[in-house]
């Protein structure tokens, strides 16, 4: 049988020698055996419930918890609890993800990010409430939005299509171009693609959604992000003269 010295284990483990002799002096976690000399050395079984301290603490139990259950739990109970812990930090990081995405996208959006902004978005991500869909969709289109819609807290190629749509409309509109200039309409006939794209061609369903995106109140009830009305009252007429252009034509 093989056997460890403190620092041999302190250095395995990456357990500070000062953390073994607290183990020691507490009598959670001794040497078990002892040299000729009576040098004091650890076991392959004490280099397990060593193992087995360091999950449980990542856990967050105390020492006297984990003095009392450290005889008791198996291996694969122990694992479980951690794998169970591991799932947790996952869901948190996931949300953590999903958070920053959503600020670089709004600094995509508005080319930066005051501090209040950022306490702002915070809090309501905190506070965001469940969106009750069925106000205003069935089951089937409920279903397809949630499915279709480009999120803030996506890092995709649907939303970024989106922020440049908003931000070559803001373009437009620092500079004066009328809903009807050759540009405006390259945004409408994109715009128009890009819808055709997120809703599959259902123009009952795109224009529902559409007179929702318009008003400011129910696009916060569906935790839509923030659209400046001079945004989709540009977009709206750019459309109209693209339309009516092509009807023209026809």
């Amino acid at each position: 049988m093989q056997y460890y010295t403190t620092g041999e284990v302190a250095e395995k483990l990456s357990i500070s020698v000062r953390t073994l002799r607290y183990y020691d002096q507490i009598e959670l976690m001794s040497p078990s055996h002892k040299d000729d000399n009576g040098k004091r050395l650890y076991s392959n079984s004490d280099l397990i419930n060593l193992e087995k301290i360091t999950i449980l603490k990542m856990l967050n139990l105390s020492l006297r918890d984990i003095k009392k259950v450290l005889s008791q739990i198996t291996t694969e109970q122990l694992l479980r609890a951690h794998l169970q812990s591991l799932e947790q930090q996952k869901e948190e990081l996931e949300s953590s993800i999903n958070n920053t995405n959503t600020l670089i996208n709004f600094v995509h959006l508005e080319g930066e990010l005051k501090w209040e902004q950022l306490m702002s978005l915070i809090d309501e991500a905190k506070n965001r409430k469940v969106t009750d869909w069925n106000k205003y969709f069935n089951e089937e289109e409920e279903t397809r939005l949630k499915e279709q819609l480009p999120k803030m807290d996506n890092n995709n190629n649907q939303i970024r299509k989106w922020i440049n749509i908003i931000r070559r409309v803001e373009n437009c509109l620092e500079r004066n171009m009328h809903p009807s200039s050759k540009e405006a309409q390259i945004l409408a006939e994109d715009v128009l693609i890009l819808s055709e794209e997120l809703f599959g061609g259902d123009q009952g369903l795109a224009e529902k959604f559409y007179e929702i995106r318009k008003s400011q109140e129910k696009s916060q009830e569906m935790n839509l992000y923030p659209v400046e009305p001079s945004i989709i009252d540009y977009m709206e007429k750019a459309i109209e003269f693209y339309e009516l252009e092509i009807s023209k034509s026809i």
